[in-house]
């Protein structure tokens, strides 16, 4: 089904049809759609670059290592876990054998392009108040390849999709810092920039 057509109905029904889509070769691997996940009413809407292992077999977003470690982040930026939305760029697992592990792909722009109408539709039925792209997938199909994580991270930019997008790195990179030191400054600068969202929410609500 085409996510376009059916984008001003609820999450519930996006998501149901999504669970069928053949927009690209990934679903042929994948173990599941793994769509987003999160309240209606959510105002910060997260975006990664697509399932792991751990979401593809349970078919849940961020609910692996960097998942957890978003959730470790967002709750010491003062942010409720269960009042976000998080979801991926690319909605299936692409992956490649190492021995008898399942490890991540990246992504190509065909699937991705291939997969962009389900974000959009989610965003459109969301209308967050801010999008967090997280790595630079999610910020390359949101603000286009030129914007780059480390050079505007913590920086709200618009974009053609109605919201600000905020970039920052995906939560996956702190865990392949090359030592604990560079784990805990990395974290600690991810918890900063997900502090922003905070603070300028907070300037809103006095100024409204």
């Amino acid at each position: 089904m085409d996510p376009v057509k059916i984008q001003t109905r609820s999450l519930r029904a996006l998501q149901a049809a999504a669970k069928d889509c053949k927009a690209c070769d990934l679903w042929k691997r994948g173990t599941q759609t793994v769509f987003g996940a999160g309240p209606r009413t959510a105002t910060l809407l997260f975006v990664g670059e697509q399932p792991g292992n751990e979401e593809d077999l349970q078919g849940k977003p961020f609910v692996g290592p960097a998942g957890k470690l978003l959730d470790r982040a967002l709750a010491d930026a003062g942010i409720n876990r269960n009042e976000v939305y998080v979801t991926n760029t690319v909605k299936h697992f692409k992956w490649e054998e190492r021995g008898k592990r399942r490890i991540h792909k990246k992504p190509n722009s065909l699937e991705i392009s291939a997969c962009l109408p389900w974000l959009e539709s989610e965003i459109a039925i969301l209308k967050p108040s801010v999008i967090v792209a997280l790595g630079a997938t999610a910020t390359a199909a949101l603000l286009g390849p030129a914007v780059r994580v480390l050079a505007h991270r913590g920086k709200r930019m618009p974009s053609k999709f109605g919201p600000p997008v905020m970039v920052t790195v995906h939560p996956s990179s702190i865990l392949r810092a090359v030592d604990e030191r560079s784990r805990h400054l990395e974290y600690r600068r991810f918890v900063r920039d997900l502090s922003g969202l905070v603070e300028a929410q907070d300037s809103a609500a006095a100024n409204a």
